[in-house]
């Protein structure tokens, strides 16, 4: 490699190790690196900005503006509130009953939502019923940060590292649901026998509470019905339109830009309140790392890292599905998934092309797509979703250790990976 391409090095894996310590914000970590990449001319603005290989990838952007504004609509009716309470009622105030409940709502609307916006909205309720039943908290909210990953891992907008995915492997909503659901469900039914075993002291169950508990009204937390039937609908139709889009053939970025201007000129819900809920650092934080990557493939590295990998591996593809699998569980755990990703997304598109390019090949994307989805589960500092439970549990005084989560993560993380192994094998490799 060329002296160019060392310092190019040099400049990600520091700003990666600023990310992964936190010793600053990944906002700054992630634009500084973007800034000094441009600054050596490793990259310049027509690759950064306008290239489909090394630039920003808008498409991934603007899928999760739209996103994040629908949610941002959505929020404002109560309808997150209403769900949580209506669980707890169904539950009869019963802990284990509760939890199943909250991890199956959680699970279920991260795979709509971004797994991130699901653990913020649902956390705060969480609080309010574990406060009026007498249980701990800790153990629903790790739960929930633990089923938002799972999942989150079932459609492309569920997780983040799924989005990039998808605009780089040209993958469909349906190539998702197709490859990845089926066995996301039979994860989270096996996740829901692992929380009666690693959460058992946390189910305590107070009668009295539990009568206080029904006499709660869901409807009341509907705050606006009007607004929550328009945006369910809107919801719906974007929803219908991912799957649709081999018919339609209009890219998920569109259809939720479409989506969150239709909710936000149908409704009364000003501009300023819509765009309030969009997670401007994210976004941010996305286009500096698309940078640095970007101008790893300009100087040359993500090729030459290709190159040994397809020679380490002689082209068996399911010793590289399986070392790509256990290798993105293992780094995901350690360091955020949402770099990880896009770091190695250029490599596994250089990998799938090696062998064969074809739908066969395909199952390293889903390899690397359930690696790092389910390998965030492993530490609290894997996923976003982990990184921002943890946040709220320390606002409201009752804070969650690395190595509290860490302990319930890594073993969800081993039994959901092991039961992926086979699956790719038997489904793909066989």
């Amino acid at each position: 490699m060329t002296v160019l391409a060392w310092v190019s090095v040099s400049v990600f894996l520091g700003a990666y190790a600023l990310i992964a310590t936190e010793r600053i914000h990944r906002v700054a970590a992630a634009l500084g690196g973007a800034g000094i990449m441009l600054l050596i001319h490793a990259s310049d603005a027509g690759a950064a900005f306008f290239s489909h290989d090394t630039g920003v990838d808008w498409n991934v952007i603007f899928l999760l503006l739209g996103m994040m504004v629908i949610v941002g609509v959505l929020k404002k009716t109560g309808v997150f509130e209403y769900l949580a309470i209506w669980a707890a009622k169904r539950a009869r105030g019963r802990p284990y009953r509760l939890m199943v409940l909250l991890v199956l709502i959680t699970a279920g609307a991260s795979a709509l939502l971004d797994n991130v916006t699901t653990v913020l909205l649902i956390a705060p309720v969480t609080f309010l019923v574990c406060e009026r039943l007498g249980l701990k908290v800790a153990p629903y909210l790790i739960a929930e940060a633990l089923a938002s990953n799972i999942g989150g891992a079932s459609t492309l907008v569920g997780d983040p590292p799924n989005i990039i995915i998808a605009s780089r492997g040209g993958l469909s909503f349906n190539d998702f649901l197709v490859h990845m659901a089926p066995m996301v469900v039979v994860l989270v039914i096996v996740f829901l026998g692992l929380c009666r075993v690693l959460f058992r002291k946390a189910f305590v169950y107070d009668e009295a509470r539990a009568r206080e508990i029904m006499q709660l009204n869901e409807r009341e937390a509907i705050a606006d019905p009007r607004l929550l039937w328009q945006s369910l609908v809107v919801l719906a139709l974007v929803m219908v339109a991912f799957v649709l889009h081999p018919v339609l053939h209009y890219e998920p970025s569109i259809v939720a830009i479409l989506g969150a201007g239709i909710l936000v000129a149908a409704t009364k819900v000003t501009t300023e309140d819509a765009i309030s809920e969009v997670e401007w650092p994210t976004l941010v934080f996305f286009m500096g790392l698309f940078v640095m990557v970007g101008a790893l493939v300009e100087t040359g590295v993500i090729g030459q890292i290709s190159r040994l990998a397809v020679d380490a591996t002689e082209g068996q593809l399911g010793l590289t599905t399986m070392v790509l699998l256990w290798a993105s569980t293992g780094l995901s755990a350690i360091v955020d998934n949402i770099p990880y990703v896009a770091t190695m997304s250029p490599i596994v598109a250089d990998l799938v092309q090696a062998n064969g390019g074809n739908e066969h090949a395909e199952v390293l994307w889903w390899a690397l797509a359930f690696g790092a989805d389910l390998g965030g589960n492993a530490t609290a500092v894997g996923a976003a979703a982990n990184v921002v439970i943890l946040g709220i549990a320390a606002r409201n005084r009752h804070p969650i250790s690395f190595w509290e989560f860490t302990k319930y993560g890594l073993v969800v993380t081993l039994v959901t990976v092991a039961l992926v192994t086979p699956y790719l094998w038997l489904r793909y490799l066989m």
